[in-house]
């Protein structure tokens, strides 16, 4: 591992000031951040400590929730609020790497967190567009099993890796961040980038900016929502696909309809479309089927993961048949 400095920041305007710093990365729960300082694919000359930082998971005076960036996942999948009111997010977590990780990992790293992709941490013997743009993507010509179908650009075809990120995408959440400019805030949904030809640049963050906390609004009136994931094995895994829904039926139609993938894309994949084709619909089997085809025309697979496109289509179907009480 290559040396580094290390300073724990004394509140968000301290975090700010030193993340200024040339090399400088902050350091959540080093779930992801440590291994790859490991494997040498990140080598931050300073780490800003902000693990001290905004934990709270407090209600909104609007009946929403801000949950602070440097809070446990583990804490935030068992608060009674997240349980209640957003059972989504609380399973997406649970569903999520080993329990010891979920007690270490923190809800700003989890959304920073980079792709698994074999090549990415392959220092040694693998040609990357995201450590080194312009050199070369292995990973298209290799075992792509695990790979995007959805989002992917000849420069790159890794996944967003975040189960949690799924789930926060569905529920509309908007992160809030500090940075040198002030205080701004965004939808998650905008927070990552596609690849396009800059695999490496992954968010929208600017240099130095820190996200503070994830806000969600209000649960919907009479929502009813799921996450499904799967996974090569039953213990921890990253997803293959995942799904997380948030649906709403009056007198057998949709009146609201959120829906987010995970597995599939080089983002959270929100499916804007599938949620077009069905408000006011039929809540059937039928109409599932029909959105879930709107939100995969354009799905494209590599040589070994077309099998991703039929089963998130069943993904989608199954999960909607579920919060409808419809036989898939």
């Amino acid at each position: 591992m290559t040396p580094f400095d290390y300073a724990r920041a004394a509140d968000a305007a301290d975090a700010v000031r030193r993340g200024a710093a040339p090399g400088a990365a902050y350091l959540g729960g080093g779930t992801n951040l440590v291994d790859l300082m490991r494997e040498t694919v990140e080598r931050p000359a300073v780490l800003v400590d902000v693990t001290g930082l905004s934990r709270g998971i407090d209600a909104l005076p609007d009946g929403g929730l801000r949950i602070g960036a440097a809070a446990r996942n583990t804490a935030v999948a068992e608060h009674r609020l997240v349980r209640t009111h957003y059972p989504v997010l609380a399973r997406a977590i649970l569903s999520g790497a080993s329990a010891q990780i979920r007690t270490m990992a923190t809800v700003g790293g989890n959304l920073l967190q980079r792709p698994r992709c074999p090549c990415f941490y392959d220092t040694a013997g693998s040609r990357c567009n995201r450590r080194l743009p312009g050199q070369g993507c292995d990973a298209i010509d290799g075992f792509t099993r695990g790979h995007a179908i959805l989002g992917a650009s000849d420069a790159c075809v890794a996944v967003h890796p975040s189960d949690m990120a799924v789930a926060l995408a569905a529920l509309d959440a908007t992160v809030l961040l500090d940075g040198a400019a002030g205080s701004r805030s965004l939808p998650l949904t905008a927070l990552h980038r596609l690849p396009g030809d800059r695999p490496d640049i992954e968010t929208v963050l600017h240099p130095g900016e820190l996200i503070t906390a994830v806000e969600l609004p209000p649960p919907l009136p009479g929502g009813r929502s799921a996450y499904r994931k799967v996974r090569d094995r039953a213990s921890f895994a990253f997803a293959l696909v995942s799904v997380a829904a948030v649906l709403t039926v009056e007198a057998g139609q949709v009146r609201e309809v959120r829906l987010a993938l995970g597995g599939v894309a080089p983002r959270p994949w929100r499916a804007w479309r599938a949620e077009q084709a069905l408000r006011g619909q039929p809540a059937t089997a039928a109409a599932f089927r029909a959105a879930a085809d709107a939100e995969l025309a354009d799905a494209k697979a590599l040589k070994d993961n077309g099998f991703k496109i039929e089963l998130a289509r069943r993904m989608i179907v199954a999960a909607l048949a579920e919060l409808a009480g419809e036989a898939p």
